[in-house]
């Protein structure tokens, strides 16, 4: 059986923050989301989050269970809280690392979850892996000493000689154990340091002294095991993390002009062929269609977006866009509107709670909130239905083929026929009947030809 303990109970002061410091964003999910999402892909589903009674509250939010560590007393300590929450498994693995690591990739818990088991060149399995990673110098990482295949040895970097300062292989904070024997080992650390804390990474010597293995993990992907403790790292993080983000799409099939101004979150769904132009965001589960064009100087949030759709320099959140349309420049689709095929959405247009068909166009200086407007419906320049009257939304709902003129304003509840028109300047105060054609403030009836 394979576990997880994620430390995360530190209180991040360097973060100078009320938010508890794992739940700190980068490229729209908290750090602690990549730990597990991590984790889970490893094929970890049991995960036990040490957490401060700020953490508490809102762990649960990410579908894990958190234990608190009351008060700050080291790794060793919140290792020892985690297992007391645990039901034994004598035959299991645990594995532990920090909920501060946004960047650590499921390799590397797979591979010290290997390593903890193998039996390569006669040795027995050992008591814990850990992953050993090549660090530029200086660092202020713990060193690794070994001694053969296996780590005889932590040096911290404020304990370390001149000479173990020279080391380049370093404690990533990435744990396996062999479930009994950490059970065995937690209770023998001692706090008798400068910071009176119990350190996990003790348990290196309880186990070498006591004739057990402890085998390393050899990694060069230094940059994976960076944990995060101010904003700056966070920001430093958040520009790696969005690289890889860009690089998987870009594999994939999609064109980032500038990945360095093109800015992705997890679990997005970006179709062949699109084109992202710089200065674009996507975010909230977004899916994109083949061949589109997206940008420059956009932002797209939880909307699904059609094939073959250009949006340049708009804004579309929580809502649907059809094959062919083009949004912008400047426009603002929002509140779950509803965009049908080759429709046309231009300059300073706004839709807000809409559902337009397909072929309609309203291509300059527009509001449409909470309307209905049919397919081939032209909406001139200026026009506003005028849906909020002080205490109520109210509907427009405008047919097929209607041509609304330019400046028309449109007094909810209101509806206009297919096939009719509204005079530049009308204000529209009662249901147009199809075919009509209307004109004037109020909006009357025009003599027949």
């Amino acid at each position: 059986m394979i576990r997880a303990i994620l430390l995360a109970a530190g209180k991040g002061t360097r973060m100078k923050s009320a938010r508890p410091k794992v739940l700190h964003e980068l490229c729209g999910r908290p750090m602690l989301w990549f730990a597990l999402r991590a984790l889970r892909a490893a094929g970890v589903d049991d995960i036990l989050v040490v957490t401060n009674p700020e953490l508490q509250e809102r762990v649960g939010d990410l579908g894990v269970k958190g234990i608190v560590q009351p008060e700050q007393r080291g790794t060793g300590d919140a290792v020892k809280i985690a297992l007391e929450a645990l039901t034994p498994h004598p035959r299991g693995c645990i594995i532990v690392a920090y909920g501060d690591m946004p960047l650590v990739s499921e390799a590397a818990f797979e591979a010290v979850r290997a390593a903890l088991t193998e039996s390569a060149g006669g040795d027995a399995p050992a008591a814990m892996a850990l992953v050993a990673v090549k660090m530029p110098l200086p660092s202020n990482f713990g060193r690794i000493v070994r001694e053969g295949r296996n780590v005889a040895r932590i040096v911290e970097a404020r304990d370390a000689a001149p000479e173990e300062l020279e080391i380049d292989e370093m404690n990533a904070g990435i744990y396996a154990f062999d479930e009994s024997e950490l059970r065995e080992a937690i209770p023998h650390l001692q706090n008798d340091n400068a910071q009176g804390e119990y350190y996990l990474t003790d348990l290196v010597d309880h186990f070498v002294t006591h004739g057990k293995r402890v085998r390393p993990v050899a990694s060069r992907d230094y940059v994976s095991a960076l944990g995060i403790n101010d904003r700056v790292e966070l920001a430093r993080a958040r520009r790696e993390m969005n690289a890889r983000l860009c690089d998987r799409h870009m594999r994939d099939g999609v064109t980032i002009v500038d990945p360095e101004t093109t800015y992705l979150e997890p679990e997005l769904t970006i179709g062949r062929d699109t084109v992202i132009y710089p200065n674009t965001a996507i975010s909230r589960l977004t899916e994109i269609g083949d061949g589109c064009t997206l940008g420059p100087n956009s932002r797209l949030s939880n909307a699904k977006i059609g094939a073959r759709v250009t949006v340049s320099e708009s804004v579309v959140i929580d809502s649907v866009v059809g094959d062919g349309t083009l949004v912008g420049p400047y426009a603002h689709v929002r509140a779950e509107s509803v965009l049908g095929e080759d429709v046309r959405v231009g300059n300073f247009v706004e839709i807000k709670k809409s559902d337009l068909a397909s072929g309609v166009k309203a291509g300059h200086l527009a509001y449409l909130g909470d309307a209905t407007v049919g397919s081939e419906t032209n909406v001139g320049a200026g026009t506003i239905t005028c849906n909020y009257d002080g205490r109520n939304k109210n509907p427009t709902v405008i047919g097929r083929d209607a041509f609304i003129g330019s400046n028309s304003s449109l007094v909810a509840p209101v509806s206009i026929g297919d096939g009719a028109l509204t005079g530049a300047g009308a204000v529209v105060t009662h249901d147009v009947a199809p075919g009509e054609r209307v004109a004037g403030n109020p909006a009357r009836p025009l003599p027949k030809k």
